[in-house]
């Protein structure tokens, strides 16, 4: 395996992942159960996405689109404004 995408978090990282099955490519989410460590470990890097080999360049293809969208989304000012409100 090798790995196509290191996430900021587990959700993130599950974003690429489903996005990759869509696609018809198999990948594994690594890490989750590191980020419980946080304090121990440094908080960054421990999420990675993997996928086959041959399967490398059109998921990271995948990978780079959702994680463009995702900084997109954060950039919003409005981003995380009043999410509660929204979901009642």
């Amino acid at each position: 395996m090798k790995i196509v995408y290191r996430a900021e978090n587990i959700i993130d990282a599950n974003l690429v992942r489903n996005a990759l099955a869509d696609d018809g490519i198999s990948a594994y989410v690594g890490g989750h159960y590191l980020t419980g460590a946080a304090g121990e470990l440094p908080v960054s890097g421990l999420v990675n996405v993997m996928v086959a080999p041959s399967d490398w360049l059109r998921a990271r293809a995948i990978a780079e689109r959702i994680d463009a969208a995702l900084v997109e989304r954060r950039a919003d000012p409005g981003y995380n404004d009043d999410w509660a409100a929204d979901a009642v």
